[in-house]
């Protein structure tokens, strides 16, 4: 059973592919749509809270025809963030959680989760601590508050849940670790956030199969024109699933997106005994 996890950076900007990166970024969701993953998570979709135009509607039924398709707009801030599912089998029930997040958070679109009769399959596009840290107490709060929604479905069932967490946990999981203590995505707060996420129960796939992998990363700055040529990345996109399924961890990917910088899409293989 095949899952993948892509933070687009706009689903109209792929939709529409009118210039060179929107060009690159509808090839890959071609090629993802061509590997039929049984559950496809998409993050910051940047849709308007009127939902999909006719257009995206329809590229995306030509593209993923048969799929039940679940979307979460931001309302605090139209156009912003925003997750998308695509499911070939259809869950028994669907939320879009409010987690008492601070601030506009819990407005921004950025949790879906599908309960399937064993497992609930969840996205998230965790927040960024943004420039010059101004969002790190909000995102500590964040952090704190989706932990304990993961937890309680955790209770329940177990949970496979993916996106972009805007944080790269060790020093192996980017390519410069000694300059970027105090930037965003790598500090040490969000980092000791990501490990009390891993002791509450879950196990990071990725890590789980290369333990002591260097080199592997998801995302590489568009600002820099040299970052994906030369490697510089970081790891900011997983899958993470409840400890008691890391047994059915069979391969784990991430997607080759040629020359495209920002985020490329992770995909996840569970065994053949693992049923939803």
């Amino acid at each position: 059973m095949k899952f993948i996890s892509w933070n687009i950076d706009s689903l109209n900007a792929a939709v529409e592919h009118k210039s060179p990166r929107g060009e690159l970024t509808w090839s890959v969701l071609e090629d993802i749509a061509n590997q039929q993953p049984d559950v496809l998570a998409i993050q910051e979709t940047k849709l308007k809270p009127n939902g999909l135009t006719k257009k995206q509607a329809d590229a995306l039924d030509e593209l993923f025809p048969n799929y039940y398709r679940y979307l979460n707009y931001s309302t605090g801030r139209a156009g912003y963030s925003g997750t998308m599912m695509l499911s070939r089998q259809e869950p028994l029930s669907v939320e879009y959680p409010q987690i008492s997040a601070p601030g506009e958070m819990d407005l921004e679109g950025r949790i879906i989760t599908l309960e399937f009769e064993h497992t609930f399959v969840s996205t998230v596009y965790t927040p960024n601590s943004g420039d010059e840290l101004a969002r790190l107490d909000d995102r500590q709060a964040w952090d704190d508050a989706y932990r304990t929604y993961i937890q309680k479905l955790d209770q329940s069932k177990p949970v496979i849940f993916s996106g972009d967490l805007n944080v790269a946990h060790t020093e192996i999981d980017l390519k410069h670790p000694n300059t970027n203590h105090k930037n965003a995505g790598f500090t040490d707060e969000e980092r000791t956030h990501f490990t009390s996420l891993l002791a509450a129960g879950f196990t990071d796939a990725f890590r789980f199969l290369n333990p002591d992998t260097e080199g592997v990363y998801t995302w590489w700055a568009q600002r820099s024109k040299t970052a994906k040529l030369n490697n510089s990345g970081w790891r900011i996109d997983y899958y993470l699933v409840s400890n008691r399924l890391e047994a059915n961890i069979s391969d784990f990917e991430v997607i080759d997106t040629g020359a495209r910088h920002d985020h490329a899409p992770i995909k996840l293989t569970m065994d053949k005994k693992f049923e939803l």
